[in-house]
């Protein structure tokens, strides 16, 4: 695809009115031949155009899409992908590929094997710019089943567990790997459930969002761009330690543990982000949107924990003046 193309395709994805007029800006082309392009995809079904006049509308248009739900019971997630998502990417790039078949068999599986539902309704989608794919099911609901498995009390706190990795409410089972990769393989990842949705959109912090409505159940939303370049294999690199293969690092946003209206400063918040961080070797805390640490916080994270923890590191990263200053408060003590 060509780039101009290309660039046509994301800003209709990301607004659909005056395409044109911004075409031209960014592209540095009159608007009429801005507007030549914008009817030469039209033609070619790439974008569909709604309404008349000043109320002209694009949106991308979907070249193929699925629907199916399933019983829960008996359901194997090697059958779903081949029969639904398989034929959709198969003329992809084998990087892209590669990243459905991790991602999208390890969510379905987790809906077989962890959300209790009794039908899992799935749909892939695919346009000219991205593929997407929900999985969706009407079971508890994943942030409670992980409150209740690890004893939480609020279900926001799955969120960050969630954010860490190597959790699993049936270790026998599974490994605790598969939504923290799946996570960081998609352009899109968003996980729907109850009033919360946690979202990784690559390039962009992690999100914890509240939502008035209370849903029931759990739905997982990905995307890939069709034409992405990433791959898994440097993804599961980028948090093993070197020759070992292993998931031993994590990267773990600190405000995911920082509520609506609450600053980080107690130890008990503390002991709510360092829980399980003795399952890792190396732990990247990134404080993106922290504007500021208490002392007691600070100490039982950097202080208290890596005395009791050597065998773990942790590095803080995107700090601001104030949090590095109290961060390094704690380490000379």
């Amino acid at each position: 695809m060509k780039d101009s193309t290309r660039n046509l395709l994301k800003l209709v994805s990301d607004n659909g009115k005056n395409v044109s007029s911004r075409l031209a800006t960014e592209s540095g082309v009159s608007r009429q031949a801005a507007s030549a392009r914008l009817r030469t995809a039209v033609k070619h079904g790439l974008i569909v155009k709604r309404g008349v006049g000043r109320g002209v509308t694009y949106a991308l248009a979907e070249l193929n899409r699925v629907t199916q739900e399933f019983e829960r019971t008996g359901l194997s997630e090697d059958r779903v992908w081949q029969s639904m998502l398989a034929p959709i990417v198969a003329d992809l790039p084998e990087n892209v590929r590669d990243i459905w078949r991790y991602g999208f068999t390890e969510m379905v599986n987790n809906a077989i094997d962890h959300s209790c539902a009794n039908k899992i309704t799935i749909w892939c989608a695919r346009n000219a710019l991205y593929t997407q794919s929900w999985v969706s099911d009407d079971g508890e609901g994943i942030f409670v089943k992980i409150q209740k498995a690890l004893n939480l009390y609020d279900p926001r706190e799955s969120i960050l567990e969630l954010a860490k990795g190597k959790f699993t409410t049936d270790p026998v089972n599974h490994s605790g790997e598969g939504i923290f990769f799946s996570s960081k393989v998609f352009d899109l990842f968003d996980i729907r459930s109850g009033s919360l949705h946690f979202m990784h959109d690559d390039g962009l912090d992690d999100m914890l969002i509240e939502r008035p409505k209370n849903a029931s159940g759990t739905v997982v939303l990905m995307r890939s761009m069709n034409d992405c370049k990433r791959t898994t294999r440097e993804i599961f690199d980028k948090f093993a330690v070197p020759d070992e293969y292993t998931f031993a690092k994590t990267i773990v946003p600190v405000r995911l543990g920082q509520y609506e209206g609450e600053k980080l400063v107690s130890r008990s918040q503390a002991k709510r982000l360092i829980f399980r961080f003795d399952k890792f070797k190396t732990v990247i805390l990134d404080f993106t949107g922290v504007e500021e640490i208490g002392q007691a916080f600070s100490d039982e994270v950097f202080r208290v924990f890596l005395n009791a923890h050597t065998d773990t590191k942790l590095v803080p990263i995107n700090m601001v003046p104030a949090v590095k200053n109290m961060v390094s408060r704690a380490k000379a003590v």
